[in-house]
């Protein structure tokens, strides 16, 4: 789970919800046809915006934000090692085995690319190609959010300006409940901001950080794939492979402490 979110989440409605309770109270803030301007407009121009493919696959994307797929980048390096050691002994058609056994698609495929004794630039275009089409196809999904970042304060905005000629238009016949009524204006505002901030920008961002992970361990089967077909030692490839980790994540402990 993305305890990250989770905790951003409930710091932040916590501190929305004091600040509104230190002299106010929660009915001055619930306002429906602020809510069916602020929220229905917004969700009504992403539905115009975006085709069906990209409305479907909405709660998915959802799912992937609070719930991001594993990817261990140390997991994949210590499995391409294992590889390594085995194509360097028993040669690349012992990789099979091993690639039929994979549970990652792309791994399973990279390995039997360089089993099938195919070109290796051929076989290294077509894995960059791929991690390029996933990344596009990620991004596509992200749009979504980031439309919503910056729709919902414009509908916010809107809904405050038909509030304000409301407002306007009601001055002389009750002239006495223009404070009330600026309120109620203002209210739009502060729907489309919260939304903006609170909910589209921290999924766009998560997944954006989901993407960034599988696409690492992408590069890194593609790496880790291109070393074995050239025959290098799997020592040179674990340490090739781990200079496209960040420092936190570059070495395990063990090796760490052997190296001390």
């Amino acid at each position: 789970m993305n305890i990250t979110i989770i905790i951003g989440w409930v710091v932040c409605i916590g501190l929305v919800l004091f600040g509104i309770l230190n002299g106010g109270s929660i009915d001055m803030f619930i306002d429906i046809p602020s809510l069916a301007i602020t929220v229905g407009g917004t969700i009504g121009v992403l539905i115009a915006m975006f085709p069906l493919s990209t409305l479907k696959s909405v709660p998915k994307l959802l799912k992937i934000a609070i719930l991001p797929p594993k990817h261990n980048p140390r997991e994949y390096i210590d499995n391409l090692v294992e590889y390594a050691k085995i194509a360097r002994s028993k040669g690349l058609l012992a990789l099979e085995d091993s690639a039929n056994k994979c549970s990652d698609p792309f791994m399973k495929q990279s390995l039997m690319l360089i089993v099938d004794a195919n070109d290796p630039d051929k076989v290294r275009t077509m894995l960059e190609d791929a991690i390029d089409f996933t990344a596009e196809r990620h991004a596509a999904g992200r749009e979504f959010f980031a439309k919503g970042v910056s729709m919902a304060p414009a509908f916010g905005m809107l809904g405050t300006l038909v509030g304000l000629v409301i407002m306007l238009n009601n001055m002389n016949t009750d002239p006495n409940g223009l404070g009330t009524a600026m309120a109620t204006a203002l209210i739009t505002t502060f729907y489309g901001s919260l939304f903006a901030n609170v909910i589209f920008a921290p999924i766009e961002t998560a997944l954006k950080n989901a993407n960034d992970s599988e696409v690492l361990c992408m590069q890194i089967i593609v790496e880790g794939v291109m070393s074995i077909a050239a025959g290098s030692n799997p020592r040179l490839i674990q340490e090739k492979l781990e200079f496209m980790l960040p420092k936190s994540q570059g070495k395990p402990k063990e090796a760490a402490k052997a190296e001390e």
